[in-house]
């Protein structure tokens, strides 16, 4: 009995959520600090992080709490809300998601924690799946070409203004008319948007207005927000007689039953496919969708996949044209779009796949005939509604009654949408039920019999004008006719991920990019009813509980941040840059300082800074970054003297671009001040700076989070993202407002929802509440030590770029390649496609410098597989020393010919080296390891050969089984 007793101090500590998270154990920290030659974490610490802007005092959260009690918590304010049959439509309507497709892909780590696929080799799956999304879209739209999504229904419009004001060389005019049967929230959108490019937007009819009234574009709705089915022919007709370019915002359901826009004669489609099996997610994360026609590809903003070929012949797909064009054009670039909502995208298009045509028509007949039906009941209980021809919303005049109404049939379980001049909107959707029609019918009819449904059934027709019900195919392809049955969409599925190399099967060890984990328990809640399905524009006395969590996670960004206030709306990062330098755009006005428009931006900034800048209707001036990649302070101070009347604003990233804590960042931000202008600090690279470091006290005014970064919202395969934006208490007044919780808000929102992608909050909160003060600022020292640790093991074979003044780095460490393509030919690609071979994502390549790799490993991954990543990098550089010493030529090595796919072992063998050392280049890949379903993609036949949507049939009907992959050829 002499066993020591454990107080319980110690044994509830037990289940630490902390050490979950943070991949070094206490043995592996000390061995890689010994690799360092440093004692303990704290020194490291001191010799990275410049002592002048380490925080003044503690992180000001709570301490951490374990995984059920973080849930209990997240529980009781899901609670709060409550989750009415939402018949509130306006851009928004309730939908079944397919259980197989919620588990095995909503739920699936395979899918939530890929990244974007700029590595096309490793990212076939999800690539397949977004053609099939672009390829939907094109089908009901019936235009040429999609793009595979954009944040939501109003910011594509917004693309779809500025896309036509480009494109559009026959009028010049600044003046976009935009019919007010819009959704309101997209119109607010649009006149935020269109301020800062001195676009007009008049908010009018055009069916009166054109062709006198002078425009570069029109936008209308089909079916409109009312419900209205109105004919745009004639519209659209007028509409390029008078020079301008028509643009449709449409319903994807709505188009099985009506003739599509492109059809009609429009230009451009926009709309949200949310209502494919997406939930409500309180507003958002929401896959929208743009179209156009084939002239028009070349000017279509956000992600394209095409299909190109591998190095073999054999078909295999990649992201295409203008992708990431801001990193090319900067300031000349037509759009800061960076990220897209593919998961999201991913759940629509395998609605599609699931359901096929006939499914999708069925479930559209069956929505407008409850509507057809409740329109009767409500006609026959003396009711007048309007419109006559309609899909699935309809108005009531209720006049004084507006209120009762509303009110009773909240009582009664539904929540009404109230319109402005006292009808009421009534929008049913795939939820709906026989059930759902009767007790609305309840509500209107008081103490009046209700009629029957049944016998309504039986005696109203059908409500869509005959001109325009569809006579066109769609989804004929067979992806769309095959995966029908729950077996066959389980296989799809399961063959799809498994083509992709996600965060579930290795490190991804991408600089600026932050793959860390994202763990069940924060995951877990996104699913549940309570945050899942309540509608954007519900009562905010249904939705405590949200406005709860919201009050919370604002609270704890603001502790991490430094600044005095935060808006959660903006729906991704490069939408939070844009958010953060209108709110410095507003302040300047106000201050009666117009003229300040001039924003500085380092040489070295992310391709999405001038970009953004140039939207917010600023001009850029570039400013020099010296050799070592800092802020060249000499230049800085120059041209912010010569700009000092105009100038409004500097966007840093801190740490820098290159990866370093850089040692003048105050005095940067003094010389702007001096100047009168705004610093406005991206926080992409936040993951080194909680706990340690405070934007607002290095100088911020304002700074947008990536919470699918830093605070563990997952990428998605591409998005969703949330960036939220943090300001100093004087910019705060400039946070972007929404007419549903504020209609005086003087500032436009950026996004249609009030609190943009709301459904995916619950994971950074979680995230942050498991973590705690202690959790988060010990993660933020782990990955600085990570880095500093890959740094030490590859500096022999590879050289390091950029360090601070004690040869250390920040998070994210930049290896040099160049001296290795000029000694050998070698090239930054070559070892990307080589890594695949060992089992791993390439670390971001060429950037922020041509010609190098730029790698992050977070806090999250453990001692073992950063050794891993390591030994592949040295291993690779043995195979590349061999290419020196000419032994073996560029073009025979496994490098160049890299990724090395099953039929390449499985057929002729005439390379230079042995089928081992392509497949099988170090120990322990026999047991887990990852094949590249292609060879190396041919981006160049990709741009020259454009396709778009899926391949045609007889690319289908060759031998499904080869590689695997024919028989998944969407």
């Amino acid at each position: 009995m002499n066993e020591r007793r454990i107080p319980l101090s110690e044994l509830e500590d037990h289940d630490a959520f902390v050490s979950r998270h943070n991949g070094p154990t206490a043995e592996d920290r000390a061995a890689m600090l010994g690799a360092l030659g440093l004692p303990d974490i704290e020194t490291l610490i001191d010799r990275a992080v410049p002592a002048d802007i380490r925080l003044s005092k503690p992180l000001a959260l709570d301490e951490p709490v374990n995984e059920a009690e973080a849930l209990t918590e997240l529980r009781t304010m899901a609670e709060r809300n409550v989750v009415k049959r939402s018949l509130i439509g306006a851009g928004y309507a309730d939908t079944h998601t397919p259980t197989v497709i919620q588990r095995n892909v909503l739920e699936n780590p395979a899918w939530y924690t890929a990244y974007t696929p700029y590595q096309p080799e490793i990212s076939q799956g999800r690539l397949e799946a977004l053609l099939n999304f672009q390829t939907m879209v094109s089908d009901l739209t019936g235009m040429e070409i999609a793009n595979a999504s954009l944040l939501d229904e109003a910011t594509a419009a917004a693309e779809a203004m500025t896309l036509c004001h480009r494109v559009n060389r026959r009028s010049k005019s600044a003046t976009f008319l935009v019919d007010p049967a819009c959704h309101p929230q997209t119109i607010d959108v649009l006149k935020g948007r269109a301020e800062p490019l001195g676009i007009e937007v008049i908010v009018g009819d055009p069916a009166t207005l054109l062709p006198e009234q002078a425009c570069f574009g029109v936008l209308l709705q089909y079916p409109d927000t009312h419900g209205e089915i109105r004919d745009h022919r004639s519209t659209v007709a007028a509409a390029h007689d008078a020079g301008a370019m028509a643009v449709m915002a449409t319903d994807l359901l709505a188009l099985t039953m009506l003739t599509p826009p492109g059809e009609m004669g429009a230009d451009v489609v926009v709309g949200s496919a949310q209502r494919f099996g997406v939930p409500l997610f309180f507003g958002g994360p929401h896959a929208a969708f743009i179209a156009v026609g084939d002239k028009h590809k070349r000017s279509l903003p956000g992600r394209l996949v095409g299909v190109s070929v591998d190095a073999q012949g054999n078909p295999a797909y990649r992201l295409a044209l203008q992708t990431r064009e801001q990193h090319i054009r900067r300031e000349k670039a037509t759009s800061n779009i960076c990220t897209a909502q593919a998961l999201l995208a991913v759940i629509a298009a395998m609605y599609a796949v699931y359901h096929g045509p006939a499914g999708l028509t069925r479930i559209a007949r069956r929505v407008h005939r409850l509507t057809g039906v409740l329109a009767a009941g409500l006609q026959q209980l003396g009711w007048t509604v309007a419109p006559e021809t309609f899909f699935d919303t309809i108005t009531v005049e209720a006049g004084a009654d507006a209120q009762r109404l509303l009110t009773d049939a909240e009582a009664a379980g539904y929540n009404l949408r109230l319109l402005a001049d006292g009808r009421i909107g009534i929008s049913l959707d795939e939820t709906t039920t026989r059930e759902d029609v009767a007790a609305v019918l309840g509500v209107f009819a008081g103490d009046r019999a209700v009629p029957e449904v049944a016998s309504l059934d039986g005696a109203v027709a059908d409500a869509l004008p005959a001109a325009l019900v569809r006579g066109s195919d769609f989804l004929t392809h067979p992806v769309f006719n095959r995966y029908h049955s729950e077996t066959e969409m389980l296989r799809y599925l399961r063959r799809l991920s498994d083509q992709d190399l996600a965060l579930d099967r290795a490190m991804i060890p991408l600089g600026s990019c932050t793959m860390k984990l994202n763990a069940t328990t924060e995951m877990i809640a996104v699913s549940w009813q309570a945050f899942s399905g309540i509608h954007p524009f519900a009562p905010a006395h249904q939705t405590e509980g949200y406005r709860e969590l919201f009050a919370d996670l604002e609270r704890m960004l603001c502790a991490v941040t430094g600044y005095d206030a935060v808006s959660l709306q903006p729906n991704a990062g490069a939408q939070g840059e844009y958010a953060g330098l209108l709110a410095i755009r507003g302040y300047h006005a106000d201050r009666g300082e117009t003229e300040r428009d001039v924003c500085l931006i380092p040489s070295s900034a992310h391709g999405t800074n001038p970009a953004s800048a140039q939207m917010a209707g600023m001009r850029v001036v570039v400013v020099h970054c010296d050799r070592d990649g800092n802020v060249d302070l000499s230049d800085l101070r120059e041209k912010a003297a010569e700009h000092s009347k105009r100038l409004a604003a500097i966007m840093l990233t801190y740490p820098s671009t290159h990866g370093v804590f850089e040692r003048d960042v105050r005095e940067v931000c003094q010389v702007v001040h001096e100047h009168g202008g705004q610093v406005y600090i991206d926080g992409a690279n936040l993951n080194a700076m909680v706990g340690l470091s405070s934007l607002r006290e290095i100088g911020g005014d304002v700074s947008h989070v990536n919470l699918h970064k830093t605070f563990c919202i997952p990428h998605g395969g591409g998005g969703p993202g949330v960036g939220p934006i943090g300001v100093a208490a004087h910019l705060a007044p400039y946070l972007p407002g929404h007419r549903h919780h504020d209609p005086e808000a003087k500032v436009p929102p950026v996004a249609a929802a009030p609190w943009g992608s709301a459904g995916i909050l619950p994971i950074s909160w979680a995230y942050m509440r498991l973590m705690g003060a202690s959790g988060l600022t010990a993660a933020t020292q782990l990955a600085i030590l990570n880095a500093n640790y890959i740094a030490a093991r590859l500096r022999d074979h590879y050289p390091v770029l950029y360090t601070g003044p004690d040869g250390l780095v920040a998070h994210e460490c930049i290896v040099d390649l160049r001296p290795i393509k000029d000694a050998t030919g070698i090239t930054v690609d070559d070892v990307a496609k080589r890594l695949i071979d060992y089992g791993f994502h390439a670390p971001t390549m060429s950037f922020p410098v041509a010609g190098t790799l730029m790698i992050e490993p977070t806090e999250s991954e453990s001692r073992a597989e950063i050794d891993r990543f390591c030994e592949a990098m040295i291993a690779i550089r043995e195979e590349i020393r061999e290419v020196e010493a000419g032994r073996m030529e560029p073009e025979a090595s496994p490098l160049r010919l890299a990724p090395h796919t099953t039929l390449d072992l499985a057929g002729e063998w005439d390379r230079r080296y042995s089928r081992e050392t392509g497949a099988f280049p170090v120990p322990g890949l026999r047991q887990t390891k990852y094949w590249s379903p292609v060879g190396r993609v041919d981006n160049v036949y990709g741009d020259r050969h454009l396709v778009c949507s899926c391949p045609p049939m007889d690319v289908y009907m060759d031998d499904e089984h080869t590689n695997g992959r024919k028989g998944a050829q969407a």
